[in-house]
This record gives C-alpha cells, sequence and structure tokens, in this order.
C-alpha cells in the first residue's frame, strides 16, 4: 500500500500556545507560558515533548493554529450543530484551529482530514453556560425523552 503520508497539525488556545508559537518561529526551544484560557485540559505551558510535536508538524509539512476562548467556544457549537457532537473545550480548539487553518489556505476542500475529539462537552459545561441555551432536563424515562422530541419538532416545524 503506497500513498503520501499525513501533514500533521496541532491546535492550541491561544492563552497557551507555547507549541504553535514554536512551529511559527521556527526555533528549538520551548519557551514556557503561564496558561490563560478556559482549555484547561490543554493549558500545559511547558509541555514535556513540545520540541518533538512541533517538529513533527514541520516536518511533515503540516503547521499550528492559536485560536482563543471565543473562537473554541464557537468550534464547540459548530460541532454539535453541524456534527451532533458534544465537545469539551480541547475539541472546540480542534474545531476551531482547522478552520482557521483552512481560511489561511493551510487546509484545501481536497485534502482529508481527520479530527480528533476525544472529550465530551459533560466535562467543561462552565464554558458555554451563557453563550448556549440551557439544556432541558428530564427524567431519565423514555416518555419523557419522546415528550421532548415531540416539543421541539413542533417548536420548529419539524413534525409537519
Amino acid at each position: 500500500m503506497s500513498g503520501t503520508s499525513p501533514r500533521l497539525y496541532g491546535a492550541q488556545a491561544s492563552g497557551c500556545a507555547p507549541i504553535v508559537r514554536l512551529v511559527e518561529r521556527g526555533g528549538t526551544q520551548i519557551e514556557p507560558e503561564v496558561p490563560h484560557t478556559i482549555a484547561r485540559s490543554l493549558a500545559i505551558g511547558n509541555p514535556a515533548d513540545g520540541v518533538f510535536a512541533a517538529k513533527a508538524m514541520r516536518e511533515s509539512g503540516g503547521w499550528g493554529a492559536k485560536v482563543s476562548d471565543t473562537e473554541l467556544v464557537e468550534g464547540i457549537r459548530h460541532l454539535a450543530e453541524d456534527v451532533g457532537v458534544f465537545g469539551e473545550t480541547a475539541g472546540g480548539v480542534t474545531v476551531a484551529a482547522a478552520l482557521a487553518l483552512a481560511r489561511a489556505g493551510r487546509l484545501k476542500a481536497d485534502d482529508e482530514v481527520v479530527l480528533c475529539i476525544t472529550g465530551h462537552g459533560l466535562k467543561t459545561l462552565e464554558a458555554v453556560s451563557g453563550v448556549l441555551p440551557e439544556a432541558p432536563v428530564i427524567a431519565p424515562r423514555l416518555r419523557e425523552v419522546a415528550a421532548l422530541v415531540e416539543r421541539d419538532a413542533a417548536a420548529t416545524g419539524a413534525g409537519a
């Protein structure tokens, strides 16, 4: 089996992006950062394998992107609304960074892209609190789920 090797891309929140900044400046040493982001799972200011990750991105022909907390929340929304996956803040970073890389021309329309979304949005509800509508709370009963779906269908006209 032959083919081209994949290009590796990295995504970090701009409030803690030592690897992406290393890729951008083409250096060989991580410059540690004090994290300032809601993406707590990615807030590692001095990543142990950061130099290796930056080298792998550059050598594969990939790149890195950093996104703001506002952009990562929009990434969470985009993933939920368009794909039906409720990701946590790291997933929002991944989606927002992929969109930024596409806008910058680093990802093309015919590229095959794999985004790794590994954490559920229930882990970081505070990140979307006040930004997204509150989720309804129902009893764990099938009839409650059915009633919720029927109400939503009636409200959106989907049942017509």
